[in-house]
């Protein structure tokens, strides 16, 4: 009885193996309702984009109705093209594009120095027995919390001495003392999780701190040189303080440019032109999201999983 059984249960030779589909699964109750509060909330932080993007494509006319979600009865880039080109800052109607190129100078220098300094501190912290090292952590994360306005005095003074007040590398130093305290303790804190037989055989081999930083740590970088990119980029871009205190008159970031273009009028505010500066201020750093967004979870999350 028990052989006739296997035999009927065990497939022939050429005879396919029974098949038993799965069940599929519909999505839960909970599901649904995490992508509803997911769409609502998305919904809700886009609809003052729509307004800005659709304003800016709009003319006057149309603008004054107060319709403000309603769609251009005629799309112009009248607007794009006068906040680009023509738009009067103070006395000078040069558009902000002279913003935008001071921003872009602005922007390189800091990013250079601010990396680099902290990359090479939170190196030497967490890999290197430094004499004094958690003091000057303290002291570090101290600083990370001292407000601008407290010390913004005594920065004119060094920087005019040094000749480097109202110049491109007077705000990019400026920018890079400001990151230090942060950054340094991000890349410290990402260095100290490398293993420390790597750094002992990288000794070994007679690596040097440089020779070990340039052909193996800047190499495992990767992942938190995007996350410090955009943290940087961002925080960069987007001030408006620091570079109109430390950026003279030539030098002004675009951020200064636009706060002139929307607050300093006179006669009839083109509420078009405000929005399409607005857009032309905010489409560097989106367009950087947008172009690393991935790369930076996978920075935020590395290490955080230990095996």
């Amino acid at each position: 009885m028990t052989d006739q059984t296997l035999k009927t249960a065990t497939p022939t030779l050429g005879q396919r193996p029974p098949y038993f589909p799965r069940r599929k699964k519909g999505m839960s109750g909970r599901s649904i309702a995490v992508i509803v509060f997911l769409t609502m909330c998305a919904l809700f932080f886009s609809v003052p984009l729509y307004v800005v993007v659709v304003t800016s494509f709009k003319a006057m006319d149309q603008i004054r109705e107060g319709a403000i979600f309603s769609l251009p009865y005629m799309w112009t880039w009248d607007a794009w093209d006068h906040a680009w080109n023509h738009a009067c800052s103070g006395i000078r109607c040069d558009g902000l594009k002279v913003g935008f190129w001071n921003s872009v100078s602005i922007l390189a220098p800091s990013l250079v120095l601010s990396i680099g300094l902290s990359m090479v501190t939170g190196y030497a912290l967490a890999l290197w027995n430094v004499k004094w090292a958690g003091p000057f952590l303290f002291v570090l994360f101290i600083c990370a919390f001292v407000p601008f306005q407290i010390i913004m005095y005594p920065l004119i003074v060094m920087t005019s001495t040094i000749r480097i007040y109202g110049t491109v590398w007077g705000i990019a130093v400026i920018h890079s003392i400001f990151a230090m305290p942060v950054l340094t303790l991000i890349f410290r804190n990402y260095y100290k999780d490398i293993p420390s037989e790597i750094m002992s055989a990288a000794i070994m081999d007679s690596g040097s701190f440089w020779k070990i930083f340039v052909e193996i740590i800047v190499p495992m970088s990767g992942n938190i040189l995007i996350v410090v990119l955009i943290l940087q980029i961002t925080s960069i871009w987007n001030d408006y303080l620091i570079g109109v205190t430390f950026g003279g008159l030539n030098s002004q970031p675009m951020t200064v440019n636009l706060a002139n273009l929307v607050t300093v009028s006179t006669g009839t505010t083109n509420y078009a032109e405000n929005m399409a500066g607005a857009l032309l201020t905010a489409i560097p750093p989106l367009v950087v999201y947008f172009a690393v967004g991935k790369l930076f979870v996978q920075g935020v999350t590395a290490g955080a999983i230990k095996g």
